[in-house]
């Protein structure tokens, strides 16, 4: 398709491209067509802390309503010491919130909003994107409720280490985006052309580099534990250690490369009890391969509280199978 003569006021002719014009509309309407379906869900978020004589405003942040009876989400940095606050929507409707659970290991926080006629989100999967995607951030920038940046998924399986008190984990499979997020984005959705919430904006990385905490499986799981108990239950072994190549012998037995050599082993722990030791290479928790420390920690999502667990292990030249009772992490 030839191309046509733009019409300048100081009398000078550009040419523009049928095509790119196609494109930028196009572009244009999936953009529009997400913030239209998400943004009544969205809210800006004022958090409060109660103190004597009534509340005290400690910060702000956003957040998004997941279901008709009031249930919304947010990061848990937003909300962490406080006991609630107000939410604003776009049509300007101002509503209550208290804070239902947090999950700092995971930088998740439930809400429940008082309010009715709300508008959920749909909540997407993260594990269908793929680099290069259109994505879509709304929030409340800068104080500024209701805005809509677009953006592409700059990158995949990102690591966010994260810390609750002494408790220290590493958010798995975080998105990297471009789409602008300022602070008071945190808590906010990303959202894929579709208009399926597939994050959960939580850090600002740099200029262009934006971090969203993942809509899958284990996120679903923590929010579903948040929703109906306020908190999320992980079990603890009460090591700590590393990936490392196993010898060319085990190799060949177990069918893989790598397992994790135990570097400490916490005193008074559940793996302490169970005669774990330092230099234990261990090859596969519950049945399960491990090769790094984020497997471990994956194992450790599952629901093995208070249950026996076999774990394999390599020493002194022989495989050996290690009972353990996991018990539940709190904080220390």
């Amino acid at each position: 398709m030839m191309p046509e003569p733009l019409h300048r006021s100081d009398g000078a002719d550009e040419l523009r491209n049928p095509d790119e014009d196609e494109a930028l509309d196009a572009y244009s309407r999936v953009v529009t067509s997400v913030a239209e379906r998400l943004t009544p869900s969205v809210a800006s978020l004022r958090v409060t802390k109660r103190v004597p004589g009534g509340r005290r405003p400690e910060g702000a942040g956003s957040g998004f309503v997941i279901s008709a009876d009031g249930f919304g989400l947010t990061s848990a940095h937003v909300v962490h010491g406080m006991d609630g606050g107000g939410a604003t929507f776009t049509d300007g409707r101002e509503s209550p919130f208290d804070i239902v659970g947090t999950d700092p290991l995971s930088d998740l926080a439930v809400l429940r909003v008082d309010a009715r006629d709300l508008v959920p989100a749909e909540l997407g999967d993260a594990g269908g994107l793929r680099v290069g995607q259109l994505v879509v951030a709304i929030g409340n920038p800068m104080g500024l409720g209701g805005s809509v940046t677009a953006g592409v998924v700059s990158a995949l399986g990102r690591a966010l280490p994260v810390r609750s008190g002494r408790n220290q984990r590493v958010v798995d499979n975080v998105i990297q985006t471009d789409a602008a997020l300022n602070p008071g984005n945190s808590g906010g959705a990303l959202a894929d052309g579709s208009g399926r919430v597939v994050g959960v904006n939580t850090a600002v990385a740099g200029v262009g580099l934006g971090l969203a905490v993942p809509i899958d499986d284990v996120t679903r799981r923590i929010i579903g534990a948040l929703m109906s108990e306020g908190r999320f239950r992980r079990a603890y072994l009460g090591i700590a250690g590393g990936g490392r190549p196993l010898p060319p012998k085990v190799m060949s037995e177990v069918g893989r490369q790598q397992g994790v050599e135990v570097v400490q082993v916490v005193p008074g722990s559940p793996a302490a009890a169970a005669g774990i030791r330092p230099e234990d290479l261990i090859l596969d928790v519950d049945g399960k391969p491990v090769k790094d420390s984020g497997d471990l920690q994956r194992i450790v999502m599952d629901n093995v509280i208070g249950r026996q667990v076999q774990v394999r292990v390599f020493r002194d030249g022989r495989i050996l199978s290690v009972p353990v009772v996991p018990a539940e992490l709190t904080e220390r």
